[in-house]
């Protein structure tokens, strides 16, 4: 094997940070030459300004050093032209043009939306935290924060400020936690500006977001739903048909009878309910250990109840949730619950929702498994 070959073969296990593909696959190496133990190659970034460009540095030289004969590298960067960027987007979408991979046949990835009757109960909270936990796991984790009003999940996920690599049309989710996000918050040209859309173009934000998004391959994505039963919620039910709901509750009778609406428009979108979860619920004195239940009893019973009359089949309750002014701060501050304290009752009861979510009840049988 000739020295070029050994570098051409050391160049294909780099992968771009961001991406992961191999660089020689993205068409993202430009040249290679090697004389007197000098390699000196070329890479193509995919924009200019590119994000990831000291890690590329680093990743290739350590490559092109491990070859015996190359003993200095010669590293430098160039940008790709519009051409070279839609290879690039086709390589991405297997030669197909733009569309939304958990909608096809043979995905295998579980779109899970996180609905609610109303605001307040912690469900982007506990979206955040559900997906961390998973995540954890080793499982492949996305979020998408498709509460376009009151969006969020990228202060949860501490990535505040952050915006997304775009390849033309295309964007890089941003990742923390081991998670992927997208949130509408991550476009704006100011975080405090106001989303002001209506119907039709709400239907069209979701589908951007979701076809426009390089979310790589995925276990589970999970998408935050604004409060209520508007276009987003139905919107979620037509774009990706074979997507599941878990509806979100507190313990109080009031909100329970709220949160059921959010379950019959799934139902009646033919969206399959998985389950309920009860947040807020009572909490141990932290000076006593008296049980305090500061949003009463029995919302998430009462919640489920009614939902399995309604579907006709089991809709389980999976958990409670304690209220926890931690859950709170850890929002705050960025950094989820069962990231800061995974021993409070709060990241125990989240654990547990996620240990049963991440059993997948369907069968794989029948379903077309596409070979990389």
């Amino acid at each position: 094997m000739t020295v070029i070959e050994q570098i051409d073969l050391a160049l294909s296990k780099v992968q771009d940070p961001e991406l992961h593909r191999a660089l020689p696959e993205l068409g993202m190496i430009d040249s290679v030459a090697f004389s007197n133990g000098l390699a000196s190659v070329k890479v193509l970034l995919t924009i200019s300004g590119c994000p990831m460009q000291d890690r590329l540095r680093t990743d290739v030289t350590a490559a092109l050093l491990s070859v015996p004969e190359v003993r200095e590298v010669s590293l430098e960067f160039g940008f790709m032209s519009e051409e070279q960027r839609n290879n690039v987007k086709k390589v991405l979408r297997n030669g197909r043009e733009k569309f939304i991979p958990f909608a096809q046949p043979d995905s295998i990835t579980r779109v899970i939306g996180i609905a609610s009757g109303k605001g307040g109960v912690g469900k982007s909270s506990l979206t955040a935290n559900l997906a961390v936990a998973a995540a954890a796991r080793g499982l492949r984790v996305g979020i998408l924060d498709a509460d376009v009003y009151g969006h969020s999940i990228p202060r949860l996920m501490g990535l505040i400020g952050q915006r997304p690599t775009a390849i033309d049309q295309m964007f890089i989710p941003l990742e923390s936690f081991g998670v992927k996000t997208v949130s509408m918050e991550m476009f704006k040209p100011e975080r405090s500006d106001a989303v002001a859309y209506r119907g039709p173009l709400l239907h069209k934000v979701l589908e951007q977001l979701l076809s426009d998004a390089y979310w790589g391959d995925l276990d589970l994505l999970f998408v935050d739903l604004p409060p209520g039963t508007g276009d987003l919620a139905i919107s979620l039910g037509q774009l990706v048909p074979a997507s599941e709901i878990i509806v979100v509750t507190t313990p109080q009778i009031a909100a329970a009878e709220v949160a059921e609406r959010a379950g019959r428009i799934a139902h009646q979108i033919k969206q399959h309910l998985i389950g309920v979860i009860e947040n807020m619920s009572d909490m141990a004195c932290p000076n006593c250990g008296e049980i305090i239940s500061l949003f009463g009893t029995g919302g998430g019973e009462a919640t489920s109840q009614r939902l399995s009359l309604l579907v006709g089949a089991d809709v389980p309750l999976l958990g409670k949730v304690p209220f926890n002014p931690e859950l709170r701060t850890g929002g705050d501050s960025g950094t989820p619950i069962v990231v800061v304290d995974p021993t409070s009752p709060a990241s125990i009861a989240i654990n547990e929702i996620c240990d049963q979510l991440i059993v997948r009840k369907k069968s794989l049988v029948g379903v077309p498994l596409g070979f990389a």
